[in-house]
């Protein structure tokens, strides 16, 4: 019985955050809410363990997510990803997110990638009186995406990335009521720079720099008598350095900065409320990613960054830490994340965990995340 009002609460507070409109002036003002958040979850142990950081590390089975331009440069000619990810571990055992991702480098200048994420709310009973047999939903969402990368340099790639996403998250009325499920589609943009290894005088270093604008594309819609929710368009924005030690030791270092290309609510037409009546809500979605750089009280407020390390023995462990922050004034999201890797011929295995540094508990506290690599065909030389 515990389980069930839990997860009824939890699924319908994971709704309301990004489809209400809010009533009180300036009451969500700086704080963005966007449809189908789960897109913005690591959905890999490996960047989740540099918090949260992926758009300017090495290439690797999970790029897809985060860079799908670094495909051009894998080592190895394809790859498979799977990973899980439980969400809100502490309360209940039934929700997570599973993703798996495959890339295949066709050649030395370009490669594809394709990936399928799918995040379960787990199940809730729908009853209108407590004697009713309970009508059993399992509120979902998933996303399909697939990519193509392309060298237009020796050192610097670009990729482009289709995404078909559906929402089944909206519950109905009552057990004899079904909501609707909303789907829509998007696209990506991204770039990688990797430099040749640069003889320094105690060591060898590599530079990296990386970009990536993610989910553009039009509002996520329910049904006729709900509002439009924009998707979480994002803005990525990553360097990095690779200390090479010598052959057995490895550090990089990355710094990411992100920004949601997304407007911030506010009661443009003054009449006490922000609702559906504002232009907040009548953007149109392109013309909301070039207002959202500057329609905010404070602009700076609305950028998150992150800072993560990997360290690497004979690229085979792997030990790495992060750091995430988010202005309070925008989320309070503050985080400290470790996590480890092993590589063994063909496969990697990794898991990373999460420490709250923050009032606003993050949903993963106290979650293992588990990812699993399979790499096989032909060597690339990128190095």
């Amino acid at each position: 019985m515990k389980k069930f009002f839990i997860s009824i609460l939890i699924t319908l507070v994971a709704f309301n955050a990004n489809a209400q409109e809010p009533t009180e002036t300036g009451s969500l003002q700086g704080v963005i809410t966007t449809g189908v958040p789960f897109l913005l979850i690591a959905g890999d142990a490996r960047a989740a363990g540099m918090g949260d950081i992926g758009v300017v590390t090495s290439a690797d089975a999970f790029s897809q997510q985060w860079n799908p331009a670094k495909y051009a440069f894998a080592l190895k000619k394809q790859g498979v990803g799977i990973t899980y990810t439980p969400y809100l571990s502490k309360l209940v055992n039934d929700i997570f997110l599973g993703n798996v991702t495959y890339y295949n480098r066709i050649n030395e200048q370009s490669a594809v990638g394709a990936s399928f994420r799918y995040f379960s709310a787990g199940e809730i009973e729908l009853r209108d009186t407590p004697d009713q047999e309970p009508l059993i939903v399992k509120p979902n969402e998933l996303m399909l995406d697939v990519s193509y990368s392309l060298r237009l340099s020796e050192r610097f790639s670009m990729a482009v990335a289709g995404r078909f996403i559906n929402s089944d998250l909206k519950l109905g009325q009552s057990s004899t009521s079904e909501g609707n499920a909303a789907s829509t589609f998007a696209v990506d943009v991204a770039g990688y720079y990797q430099s040749e290894e640069i003889a320094y005088s105690d060591f060898d270093g590599r530079w990296r720099l990386g970009f990536n604008i993610s989910n553009i594309g039009p509002k996520i819609k329910y049904d006729d008598a709900g509002s439009e929710s924009n998707l979480p368009t994002n803005l990525a924005l990553g360097g990095g350095f690779d200390f090479i030690l010598d052959e057995y030791n490895k550090v990089g270092v990355s710094l990411e900065i992100d920004k949601l290309l997304v407007p911030t609510p506010s009661d443009s037409n003054g009449d006490g409320t922000i609702d559906r009546n504002d232009d907040y809500y009548k953007e149109s979605f392109f013309s909301g990613m070039i207002s959202s750089f500057g329609d905010g009280d404070n602009e700076l407020k609305e950028y998150v960054w992150a800072l993560g390390a990997e360290y690497w023995y004979q690229d085979a462990f792997a030990f790495r830490a992060g750091y995430f922050n988010e202005a309070e004034e925008a989320g309070s999201r503050k985080f400290l994340s470790l996590g480890a890797g092993f590589r063994y011929t063909a496969i990697n295995f990794d898991i990373s965990y999460l420490f709250s540094t923050s009032k606003v508990v993050s949903p993963l506290e106290g979650s293992l995340r588990f990812g699993l690599t399979f790499n096989f065909g032909d060597e690339y030389d990128e190095y």
